[in-house]
């Protein structure tokens, strides 16, 4: 005789095993938010400056560290790009490996 599927007893699980999932990436549900919300605040900025090439910079956020990369025109627009950065609220610091191809 086999027993009936039991949603309830499923969630019960799930709930008390997503916590030892999350801890096992290093990051809480906070700090997942908080980060994908500075990457979007640091691209809006790059892409609405007119001297930085947006499209041409990938923004990544880990625990409020903003790691810059991808193609600048020049050394003025890497530190624009990297003094817009550094004012959005939560970067705590900002790495950068853009590379300079006029």
């Amino acid at each position: 005789m086999t027993r009936p599927f039991r949603p309830t007893a499923f969630l019960l699980v799930l709930a008390l095993i997503a916590p030892l999932l999350l801890a096992g990436c290093g990051k809480t549900v906070s700090d997942t938010i908080d980060d994908a919300t500075i990457t979007t605040r640091v691209k809006t900025s790059l892409l609405n400056d007119p001297v930085v090439g947006g499209l041409r910079i990938d923004v990544d956020t880990f625990k409020g560290v903003v790691t810059l990369s991808g193609r600048v025109k020049s050394q003025e627009e890497e530190i624009k790009a990297i003094a817009l950065a550094r004012k959005i609220n939560g970067v705590s610091d900002v790495k950068s490996s853009l590379q300079i191809q006029p």
